[in-house]
C-alpha cells in the first residue's frame, strides 16, 4: 500500500513561457544580449516599437550623424585641397544634400541588422511594449494588442533628446538632435544650445556646410571631461573656423517665429538665428513601459539602477544600454548586452567593461582619448611625463593635407606604463586603438618604450606614436 505525498512532496512545476527571454529594443545592446542567448540555444524574441530594427543608434543618432559628418569633413578636405578646387570659388552642399548620403547608410544598416536576427532565428515583434508583470509583456500596435510571456526580460530601450516642457519643439525652426534630421531648409545661421559632444559635433558639421554657428555653452569649457589641452584645442579651432562660443549661459526662453528663433539668456542677452538645434542632454526611453506595474522607478533622467550582472531589483528582468547610464555609448551597450546574457545563462558575468574606455568624438576635426588626463594625474599626484607628436611633421598627414591635429601620450616617469593617450585631429577614433591595445596589456608590456622599438608601416598616421614615444623619453632625466 503505498502513502499519499504530503504537500511538500509535491513536485513544483515549472510555469511554462513563450519564450526563454523578451528583449525590448534592437539598438547594441538588445543586439547584444538577443545574439548571445540565441547562439547558447535559448528562444528569443526581440520588440521594435518602430518599422525597422537598429534602434535610435542606426536612425537618429550615431550612424547618421557620423555619416553627415564623414560628407561634410570630405567637402571641408575637398576645398583645402589645391589639387582639386584650384579656382576661388568654394563648392558648397546644403544639409538636405548630405542627408541622402547618410540615408543610404542607414538602410544598408538596416538589412545587415535584420538579417542577423534571421539567420539566428530570433523573432522580431513591431510594437510597443509595456510591462503588465514581471514576466509578461503587452505588444500594442495601431490595430491589435498582443499579450507575451517569458521567463527573463531585458530592458534596452535607448535614450531620446532630452526636451523640457517649456520649449516648443513642434515650433519648425525648433530642433533636437533626433528632428534635425529632418531638417528640408538651407539656414544661414543656427543657435546650437548645448556644447555636449552631440553640439560640438553638429557645430562642425554645420560651420563645414558654411553655417553661421553660435554655440551656447552651459558650463566653463568645452567637453570638460577631456583633458584641458584637448578641449582648449577644440575651442580654438571652433573659434578660429568662425563659430562663437558662449560659455556660462543658459537660456530663459526660446521664442519661436516665422522667420526664425529668438534665444533669451538668463544672463539678459538675445540671439536670434535661423533655427535653434536644442542639444542638452538625454533620456532614457522608460516613461512608456508602465514600470510601475513591475515596482521598478527610474531617476529624474528615466535611467534604471543595475548591480553589475545587469540586473535590476526584479529578479529576471535586466537593462543594458543608455538606459543605465554611462557611458552610454552604442560600442560598449553592445558589450553590455553580451555580459548580460552571460549572467543569464550562467547566473553570474564574469567579464566587465574594460577599465579605460575609449571617447571617440566626432568633431571636425576628430578628438579620441583613452586612460588618465593630465588633470587627473596631477590631482593624484602621480609623477608622469609627456609626449607629443604633431601631425604637421609626418609624411603621410603632408600627403594627406590633413595637418592640424596631434598625439599626446602620458607616461609614468619611473615604471614609463603608459597612463593616457589622447589625439586631436583626422581619423583619432581610429589612431587611439593602437595604443589602446597596448595600455590593455600587463605589467612591463605596457611600456612607452614599445612604440619606440616597434617598426611601424610608412607613411602612416601611427608613426606618431613613435615620434610621441621618442618625444616623451628625450624628457627624462636622471
Amino acid at each position: 500500500m503505498t502513502s499519499k505525498k504530503s504537500p511538500t512532496q509535491k513536485r513544483i512545476t515549472k510555469p511554462k513561457y513563450q519564450f526563454d527571454a523578451l528583449v525590448i529594443g534592437t539598438g547594441p545592446g538588445g543586439e547584444g544580449v538577443a545574439m548571445q542567448l540565441a547562439k547558447a540555444g535559448k528562444k528569443v524574441a526581440i520588440i521594435e516599437r518602430h518599422h525597422s530594427v537598429g534602434g535610435g543608434c542606426t536612425h537618429w543618432g550615431t550612424i547618421p550623424s557620423k555619416a553627415l559628418r564623414h560628407s561634410v569633413s570630405r567637402l571641408v578636405e575637398y576645398n583645402a585641397t589645391p589639387l582639386f578646387n584650384d579656382s576661388e570659388e568654394t563648392r558648397r552642399l546644403t544639409f538636405e544634400q548630405i542627408l541622402s548620403s547618410a540615408s543610404a547608410v542607414i538602410r544598408k544598416q538596416t538589412i545587415l541588422r535584420r538579417g542577423f536576427y534571421e539567420r539566428n532565428r530570433v523573432q522580431v515583434i513591431h510594437g510597443e511594449a509595456s510591462f503588465v508583470d514581471c514576466h509578461t509583456l503587452e505588444v500594442h500596435r495601431k490595430d491589435s494588442m498582443e499579450t507575451i510571456t517569458a521567463e527573463k526580460i531585458v530592458i534596452a530601450t535607448g535614450s531620446r533628446p532630452y526636451t523640457p516642457n517649456n520649449v516648443d519643439f513642434n515650433h519648425p525652426r525648433i530642433y533636437n538632435s533626433d528632428s534635425i534630421l529632418s531638417l528640408n531648409h538651407d539656414p544661414q545661421h543656427i543657435i546650437i544650445y548645448g556644447a555636449g559632444v552631440i553640439g560640438s559635433e553638429y557645430a562642425s558639421i554645420f560651420k563645414g556646410l558654411g553655417v553661421k554657428v553660435d554655440l551656447v555653452n552651459m558650463r566653463e569649457r568645452l567637453l570638460s571631461f577631456l583633458d584641458a589641452e584637448i578641449s582648449d584645442t577644440l575651442s580654438y579651432h571652433l573659434w578660429n573656423s568662425g563659430v562663437v562660443i558662449r560659455h556660462n549661459e543658459q537660456y530663459e526662453s526660446i521664442e519661436g517665429k516665422d522667420d526664425g528663433v529668438v534665444l533669451h539668456l538668463k544672463s539678459g542677452k538675445k540671439m536670434k538665428a535661423d533655427c535653434l538645434l536644442f542639444a542638452n542632454g538625454r533620456t532614457g526611453n522608460t516613461d512608456m513601459l508602465k514600470l510601475e506595474n513591475v515596482g521598478l522607478t527610474t531617476d529624474s533622467r528615466g535611467q534604471l539602477n543595475v548591480d553589475h550582472n545587469y540586473k535590476t531589483e526584479i529578479d529576471n528582468i535586466y537593462a543594458v544600454g543608455d538606459v543605465i547610464g554611462y557611458p552610454s555609448l552604442a560600442s560598449a551597450a553592445y558589450n553590455q548586452g553580451r555580459f548580460a546574457a552571460e549572467a543569464m545563462l550562467n547566473g553570474e558575468c564574469h567579464a566587465s567593461l574594460v577599465e579605460d574606455i575609449p571617447t571617440g568624438i566626432y568633431t571636425i576635426p576628430e578628438i579620441s582619448s583613452v586612460g588618465k588626463n593630465e588633470q587627473e594625474l596631477t590631482s593624484q599626484k602621480i609623477p608622469y611625463e609627456v609626449g607629443r607628436a604633431q601631425f604637421k611633421h609626418l609624411a603621410k598627414a603632408q600627403i594627406a593635407h590633413n595637418l592640424v591635429g596631434s598625439l599626446k601620450i602620458l607616461f609614468h616617469r619611473e615604471t614609463k606604463e603608459i597612463l593616457g593617450i589622447h589625439c586631436f585631429g583626422e581619423r583619432a577614433s581610429e589612431i587611439i586603438h593602437i595604443g589602446q591595445a597596448i595600455m590593455q596589456q600587463k605589467g612591463k608590456a605596457n611600456n612607452i618604450e614599445y612604440f619606440v622599438n616597434t617598426t611601424f608601416n610608412y607613411p602612416t598616421m601611427a608613426e606618431a606614436y613613435r615620434v610621441a614615444a621618442i618625444n616623451g623619453l628625450n624628457r627624462l632625466f636622471t
